[in-house]
């Protein structure tokens, strides 16, 4: 397997990480999760975007090839030599150098990318259990990916026999799924939690709302009860895999419509 290291391609084993890396010491960096599809990368630019907005949030200094097209074109081609053009899961992580304890000693970066062949997310609805043990939190750093994974290993070990959990904010508000947004229509409204309940800025997120404001759709960012997920027409998931219908909540059925999925995913090409 070839990874890309800082810019070069390198074979996995040849990876040599010192022990007081900071990706191992803090978690001090962020992750984006794309997907490949017929030798692109889906959704690119809104990926790039949120690489920058996490960059800055972390007050992390990128290198010249993460505003150019050159950081794309390595992408492709480690997919490309991993074969995973057709259709693939691309990761990149990305972290202070450095040593130092908890003040830092330089805002620039390390970066690794992988990528490997997978196969299209499944679309059998989800029955979704409610996250009891732990609760999202909103900062300047929940918007994106990395600085809170321990949140959604906790929720994903009280997952048991359900496809996913939905986790709710301090507050008792409806958040997000473990690793996808959530909507939900009811009444020709389309709606999703504001990003104050501490969920994170998806990808698909972004542009389902940008799709729907094209279109005229009315659309709510809320802060909403559990409780009125079960008021809803239909609900559904959302992340860069696709777009999943919720079957269920706790075991209680609820309806679907297919209909407005099956728009989102052809005006999206996903």
């Amino acid at each position: 397997m070839f990874i890309l290291y800082n810019n070069q391609q390198l074979p996995e084993s040849e990876l040599r990480l010192p022990l007081h890396d900071r990706a191992f010491q803090y978690n001090d960096g962020f992750f984006e999760t794309a997907i490949l599809q017929d030798g692109r990368i889906r959704l690119w630019h809104s990926h790039l975007e949120r690489i920058w907005e996490a960059a800055q949030a972390l007050q992390l200094e990128l290198p010249s090839c993460f505003y150019s097209g050159e950081l794309e074109a390595k992408l492709l081609e480690l997919v490309r030599q991993q074969g995973a053009a057709n259709y693939g899961r691309l990761k990149l992580k990305v972290w202070r150098a450095g040593a130092g304890l908890y003040t830092p000693q330089t805002s620039q970066v390390n970066w690794l990318a992988t990528a490997a062949p997978t196969s299209p997310a499944a679309d059998k609805p989800l029955r979704l259990g409610i996250c009891q043990h732990v609760r999202t939190s909103y900062t300047s750093l929940s918007h994106f990916k990395g600085p809170n994974a321990p949140l959604y290993v906790m929720a994903g070990l009280e997952k048991q026999e359900h496809d996913d959990m939905l986790l709710l904010s301090p507050q008792g508000k409806v958040a997000e799924l473990i690793s996808s947004n959530i909507f939900w229509l009811k009444e020709g409204v389309l709606y999703t939690p504001e990003l104050s309940t501490g969920c994170v800025n998806g990808i698909l997120r972004r542009n389902i709302l940008a799709w729907c404001s094209g279109r005229s759709i009315a659309v709510q960012q809320v802060q909403h009860n559990p409780e009125e997920l079960y008021l809803a027409d239909a609900i559904f998931a959302a992340n860069v895999t696709g777009i999943r219908a919720v079957a269920s909540i706790n075991g209680r059925d609820l309806p679907q419509q297919a209909h407005f999925m099956e728009e989102l995913r052809n005006g999206l090409q996903i």
